[in-house]
């Protein structure tokens, strides 16, 4: 079965910078393992870039969460050294979500990343709409969410729609 790793937003804005938290600095170790071990492996790896524009204060987005963070081309919006997996593949997605994980053609999924309660849970449970044969796990000790309770409440919320948490 192809297994693949799905790695959301471990962005410099979200780490350390604009929105960043101790505890997305804490998972930067483990996360880093993880990759390592899926690129020793040969598997898979998919990155996705959260990706506004200079407008985005302007954006529905940008009037409910009025910082800006992840801007194209900006330090922010990097993923975070040593992070990167040469050749893989990077999905710069406008919003939470990313609308076309059916054409990615996957079977077995892990994902991890930032943050649990707004983009981990939005992909993942976009993927278990979109590829119902395919297996999802969400690690929980490689994903951060805005505070410790909104990262266990998308947990909770994950394992009811039958994604597999570990």
């Amino acid at each position: 079965m192809k297994k693949t790793l799905i790695v959301v937003d471990m962005q410099n804005d979200f780490i350390d910078m604009a929105l960043g938290t101790p505890e997305a600095v804490a998972i930067v170790p483990k996360v880093r393992e993880k990759i390592l071990s899926y690129r020793d492996r040969g598997d898979r790896i998919i990155y996705t870039r959260d990706t506004h524009e200079e407008n985005y204060l302007d954006t529905p987005e940008g009037r409910k969460l009025p910082v800006v963070h992840c801007i194209r081309d900006t330090k922010g919006w990097q993923i975070a050294d040593g992070l990167y997996a040469e050749g893989s593949k990077i999905i710069d997605k406008p919003n939470f979500g990313w609308p076309h994980w059916d054409q990615e053609a996957l079977e077995q999924v892990e994902i991890i990343g930032l943050c649990t309660d707004i983009c981990v849970v939005s992909n993942a449970l976009i993927i278990k709409a979109q590829c119902p044969a395919a297996a999802v796990t969400v690690d929980a000790s490689c994903c951060a969410g805005v505070t410790p309770a909104t990262h266990q409440a998308a947990l909770d919320t994950m394992k009811m729609c039958q994604i597999d948490v570990i």
